[in-house]
């Protein structure tokens, strides 16, 4: 029971990054139009506002990416019935319970409402089911791929038979995603209550807050489940759409300028002046995560290559250098995360809450950058001219700092405690190389394969942002030794029956590989088990 909610998760976590990776999109084309642009956002030349536009069409339809990206994701063999399945289903439910519906039922007139009638209708979230609204997109995501994988076999009579199977789905989808929307209708209200209070709180906490989500987040990170928290704080789930707000530099001031309350400020809406506050306040999620991820891990793997044994300190260099060159300029850290994580949780605990440091501090002194992928190089480069985007470079002097302080740290305790990081293994863990007898040395994969317990062993296979994500049939067959002697960045056993091989960016390849080798044997791809 355990492995399979574990599975669940981890392929739950896979889908979402499905909707993720479209984002970079919108980062790089907004980005671009910024630079063209700075000061008229759009408004002084056409190529500036075409790309700001292009990339709006990506942040302002986020809801309908995650209900198509779960759907298709989760489905069992991604078909892309599962895919329009999803499409239908977030239609419905927008169309059944947006604002503009629900006040029908109710018989309000949003023209005329004011005062605490207007803060009433808008603390019941009804605006929030809109075309951006991540949560409801994944609701509906995980309907339709629920109705994809129990309905799309499924035989009719010969009168009806053209419906049968896949066609049937989006059928269904949609009959299923009304009665979704009449459970909306009736628990929308308090769940979003719920999770704007929530929202609320962290953001009541200011600086403070920023920096404790951001240790919630570095400490998820194993689990996979950082993603639900980051929806939170950087989509449009309660309104703190961190991310959103950011990219949408000019749109945001715009609405900042025009908010009347504090229910229509995108940031933080000043009582005493009745002003709306957006630069140096959207973006406070993000930004500190920049001075880590382009300074403070690189300044652990160099720590953590000092600290290795001078045998392996070869080997080690090209780990740490390809795993600090894809934190610095991608944002990308679970190469480097995952090499001390596990055999060094002192040290990502300490890593947790200097993230949590940079962030709060960043918040605190509103120096703010965005990303639209991670906390990397690019990203920043491309947010520089975002009109919200303020004080930035000290987001790079706060990474000197950090980068001086991960060495020094990391570097102090891996002697005085005498951690196995990196190049500093007990001598009975390397590899006996009788391990790797009929192990092909010129295929990761191949190595990969082998140390899962060969294709016989392999029961289901995906890969996400870094990871492979591979069940097992038989555990008692994997050989975590010859897996490490692939060069993987990590392993981690979340599971009794599951494996998480962690390759860094270049995962999709060593997945494709493996999937060659997988093709003629009896293990399964991900999407294409059975029930």
């Amino acid at each position: 029971m355990k492995d399979r909610a574990m599975a669940g998760l981890q392929r739950f976590g896979r889908a979402l990054m499905g909707a993720v990776a479209v984002m970079p999109v919108a980062a790089i084309l907004m980005g671009i139009g910024y630079w063209i642009d700075p000061t008229g956002w759009g408004a002084n030349n056409v190529a500036a506002y075409v790309l700001i536009k292009a990339g709006g069409a990506v942040l302002d339809n986020l809801g309908w990416l995650f209900a198509i990206a779960l759907a298709f994701g989760l489905a069992k063999d991604n078909n892309g019935a599962s895919a329009l399945s999803g499409f239908l289903g977030y239609a419905t439910v927008k169309l059944v319970v947006g604002q503009d519906a629900v006040a029908s039922y109710k018989g309000v007139d949003l023209t005329k409402l004011e005062g605490d009638a207007a803060l009433n209708w808008a603390s019941q979230g009804w605006a929030a089911i809109n075309d951006k609204n991540v949560l409801i997109g994944i609701l509906v995501g995980l309907l339709a791929a629920w109705v994809y994988n129990h309905f799309h076999k499924t035989k009719l009579p010969d009168f009806l038979a053209f419906f049968s199977g896949r066609r049937l789905v989006p059928i269904l989808t949609s009959l299923f995603s009304i009665v979704l929307a009449g459970i909306l209708f009736v628990l929308w209200p308090l769940l979003y209550s719920a999770l704007f209070n929530f929202g609320q709180w962290i953001q009541g906490m200011g600086a403070i807050g920023a920096g404790l989500y951001a240790v919630v987040n570095r400490l998820l990170i194993p689990t996979g489940l950082h993603h639900a928290l980051n929806s939170i704080f950087w989509f449009d789930v309660v309104g703190i759409n961190d991310i959103g707000k950011f990219l949408g530099g000019g749109a945001t001031i715009a609405a900042a300028e025009a908010a009347k309350t504090a229910a229509d400020c995108p940031g933080v809406w000043d009582s005493a002046a009745n002003t709306c506050e957006v630069v140096g306040v959207v973006g406070r999620y993000q930004a500190g995560f920049f001075p880590i991820m382009m300074f403070g891990l690189p300044g652990a793997a160099l720590a953590i290559y000092l600290r290795s044994e001078d045998k392996k300190k070869k080997t080690v260099a090209a780990l740490m250098m390809a795993g600090a060159l894809a934190s610095f300029f991608t944002g990308v850290t679970e190469p480097l995360e995952f090499s001390f994580m596990f055999v060094a949780p002192v040290l990502y605990l300490v890593h947790a809450l200097l993230t949590g440091v940079s962030v709060a501090i960043a918040a605190a002194m509103h120096w703010t950058a965005g990303f639209g992928f991670s906390a990397g190089f690019v990203d920043m480069f491309l947010s520089a001219q975002n009109p919200v985007a303020n004080k930035w470079y000290m987001l790079l002097v706060m990474g000197v700092v950090f980068f001086a302080l991960y060495f020094v740290i990391f570097y102090a305790l891996i002697g005085v405690m005498n951690m196995h990081t990196p190049g500093r293994e007990l001598e009975d863990d390397e590899l006996d190389m009788s391990d790797l007898e009929d192990v092909d040395p010129s295929s990761q994969a191949a190595t990969i394969l082998n140390g899962l317990g060969g294709a016989e062993n392999i029961d289901t296979l995906d890969y996400c942002t870094t990871r492979l994500r591979v069940n097992v049939k038989d555990p008692l067959k994997i050989n975590e030794k010859v897996i490490k002697a692939a060069k993987v960045a990590g392993i981690i056993r979340p599971g009794q029956k599951s494996i998480q091989v962690v390759i860094g960016p270049q995962v999709q390849f060593v997945y494709d590989d493996m999937a060659m080798l997988l093709k003629s044997s009896s293990a399964v791809l991900m999407g294409e088990q059975e029930e």
